[in-house]
């Protein structure tokens, strides 16, 4: 057990605002993991902020015309706000436009430099000569080199996910004025990653073995280690940041990358003078929350700096990043407005803020992609919150007041009769059970699995109120009635303390309930829930109300009204283009009989491992579990998607087609595709939970 605990969760970019996706990556499983340790009695800091530097926020400055100041001075109290109705316990929620910050950010990087970790050097880069400026990375678009995207960033192509510099676009155009940027000389301070390679790869591995990573966290980190680890530049030419506090770096700002991490070092010092306490003692655990396209961040480049700067930083233990999460079966996209946003879903359902934390750690993206579907938040929303767990508590509070007054008589401590006492035994045992399986699925950051355990205690309690049959007893025999009374509030109470990390609106109204103090909680902890049994409990409400999808529609709420907009966009888009992709699509082939289907074993199988295979462009070479066996399949989608992207997806194998040596390599299979003049696209398995080696007919 740690004596302290120091999580922080990614800081968001504060050029808009947040929807669910950013939600299930970074804050979301954070506050559980904060509230349950914190109701464990751990020594926990909670740290966030907003992220208000970077070429993302100077990019839509100049696109409204207006400074990148009045950008974050908009967007950091609209997140702020969010996170807090939400229920998303911060301890500090800072601002890297803070002056403290500035301060801290300046001071590490002046640490480093004094003791020459920077290779400085010229180099060229791109040069807008209409606007007189040097263009950051997404200052920069252009055709991807690996998948012909016509919108690729200089960084990133977000159509394929490829890292990319702007050097490597082909027909790059700057965003500032439409023209083709010239390059021109310019000065930088880079981190020299290279010559780090071995230390980071010996840390991961100790890490990874004495408290096990993500395997597609831990497969990413691999698959950049080894490609080969190369020096990137700390700094940038732009008027909006931390400046390089250096002589002679005039115009030049710290790179976003090295500045908004340590804005988790700033935010800690802002909340108290004791924050080396966190971030220099052995004892403390840091634990990083992100989504997983900032894994290299947290995982590489901001250890190397910690390492690097020394004066007893401590490092991560762990970054339990998620992946993605899609809406109804398409990318989220801020750029189309295509997104279920935090601000106009509070706006529309200001009483339902623990209906979407269910939903969203219910259906989070733990170990791969999810997605939202409003149909299925209805029907999660009907079933496990309205039927099963609002249905259970307001059933036993409302017997218990029907029938005793809401106070329950002394002598439920007896013991019941044999058939009764028989079934109050087995839902002790569940009851007793639940701790340690709650404590082993928070520290694995299995989320998912925590909430459903709890539910199952719901499960329970109602299994329990439908064999008893209470209302039946209590005509016969009130005693017993009140003995399976009593057992089923030992489960309501057990409910209001382990439900608080997940959704703790409902959690309070259960405690207000059963009119709870300050020390039953702990009393609970200890395993003793029969501390409810003689209180009065009060007159119940309903926990939940059914999502009744259509009505909302019909009036018009916005968070609905916004992705039928973007939909519609989309669709209209498509329309324009059918004529030319039609003229793409391949003719049927000659009609096979039956038996030629029947030969193929088809099965599915999870990626562990991805690469590029060095004597080819075209192949990544794959390590693939098909359930009885792994095996190496070799694809030719290496110019479409970048080897890390694709630890842990779920494919389609066709298992049985004769191996075949390519480049040097043999492949034991082929990974089926849909295949436009566009690219290659993945066949996703029908249900997220389909096994290894279940076979495709």
């Amino acid at each position: 057990m740690s004596a302290k605990y120091l999580v922080t969760s990614a800081l968001p970019y504060a050029n808009g605002p947040l929807h669910v996706g950013h939600l299930t990556g970074a804050y979301i499983p954070a506050d559980i993991y904060v509230r349950y340790l914190r109701m464990m009695g751990e020594d926990v800091l909670f740290i966030c902020g907003s992220d208000e530097h970077g070429a993302a926020i100077t990019l839509r400055a100049k696109k409204e015309g207006i400074k990148p100041r009045d950008i974050i001075d908009k967007y950091h109290p609209i997140n702020k706000d969010c996170f807090e109705k939400l229920g998303i316990g911060f301890d500090n929620y800072h601002r890297t436009s803070a002056e403290l910050h500035y301060q801290t950010a300046s001071d590490f990087f002046l640490k480093l430099s004094e003791k020459d970790v920077f290779n400085v050097k010229l180099s060229e880069q791109y040069y807008d000569e209409e606007f007189g400026q040097f263009l950051a990375d997404r200052y920069i678009t252009g055709t991807c080199p690996k998948c012909d995207f016509h919108s690729a960033y200089g960084d990133q192509c977000e159509n394929c996910g490829s890292d990319l510099s702007p050097t490597e676009l082909i027909n790059p155009k700057s965003t500032l004025s439409g023209a083709t940027p010239v390059l021109k000389e310019t000065k930088h301070w880079y981190l020299p990653m290279d010559k780090l390679q071995d230390w980071v790869s010996e840390w991961i591995e100790k890490q990874n073995k004495s408290e096990t990573w993500k395997k597609h966290v831990y497969g990413q980190c691999q698959s950049w280690l080894k490609a080969g680890l190369q020096e990137r530049a700390m700094t940038r030419d732009l008027d909006w940041g931390v400046p390089v506090p250096i002589e002679g770096a005039d115009g030049k700002v710290l790179y976003v990358w090295l500045d908004a991490p340590i804005g988790y070092i700033s935010a800690t010092k802002d909340l108290t003078d004791n924050w080396e306490d966190y971030w220099k003692n052995e004892d403390t655990k840091l634990v990083h929350f992100i989504g997983k396209d900032n894994i290299v961040f947290h995982c590489i480049i901001f250890p190397i700096l910690l390492h690097l700067h020394g004066e007893g930083f401590i490092l991560p233990t762990n970054i339990p990043a998620n992946q993605f999460m899609n809406l109804e079966g398409d990318k989220m996209s801020t750029s189309r407005n295509y997104a279920v946003w935090l601000h106009e879903y509070l706006s529309d359902f200001p009483d339902k803020q623990d209906e979407l934390r269910y939903y969203l750690t219910a259906n989070m993206p733990e170990n791969k992609d999810s997605d939202f579907s409003w149909q299925d938040f209805k029907e999660k929303n009907d079933k496990d919150l309205v039927g099963l767990l609002g249905g259970f508590v307001h059933r036993t509070l409302v017997l218990i007041q029907k029938n005793f007054e809401g106070k329950l008589p002394d002598s439920v401590n007896d013991v019941a009769g044999e058939t009764v006492q028989k079934e109050i035994d087995h839902v002790h045992k569940v009851l007793n059970d639940l701790p340690e399986v709650i404590n082993k699925s928070i520290h694995n950051y299995e989320f998912r699995n925590g909430l459903n355990e709890v539910l199952n205690i719901a499960r329970e309690g109602n299994r329990f109120l439908n064999e008893t049959e209470p209302w039946k007893l209590l005509k016969t025999d009130k005693e017993e009635g009140a003995k399976v009374l009593a057992t089923c509030l030992e489960v309501v109470s057990l409910l209001a303390v382990y439900l608080e990390p997940f959704i703790p609106f409902s959690a309070d109204k259960i405690k207000a309930f059963l009119n709870f103090n300050d020390n039953d909680k702990s009393e609970i902890l200890k395993g003793n829930y029969t501390v409810f049994r003689t209180r009065k409990v009060n007159q119940p409400e309903h926990l939940f109300t059914r999502f009744d999808l259509d009505a909302y529609k019909k009036e018009g709420k916005q968070v609905f009204k916004t992705m039928e907009a973007a939909l519609k966009a989309k669709e209209n888009a498509i329309a324009e283009s059918t004529p030319a992709v039609t003229k793409s699509i391949a003719p049927i082939k000659p009609l096979i009989e039956y038996d030629d289907f029947a030969k193929l074993d088809i099965r599915i199988g999870t990626i562990l491992e991805a690469e590029k295979l060095k004597k080819s462009k075209k192949l990544l070479k794959l390590l693939v579990d098909i359930g009885i066996e792994k095996r190496q399949i070799l694809s030719g989608i290496a110019q479409v998607y970048e080897p890390e992207t694709l630890i842990g997806k779920k494919v389609v194998v066709l298992a049985n087609l004769a191996p075949k040596k390519m480049a040097g390599a043999e492949s034991q299979g082929m990974i089926l595709m849909s295949d436009t003049s566009e690219a290659f696209t993945f066949i996703n398995p029908e249900g997220e939970d389909s096994p290894n080696g279940a076979a495709v007919s």
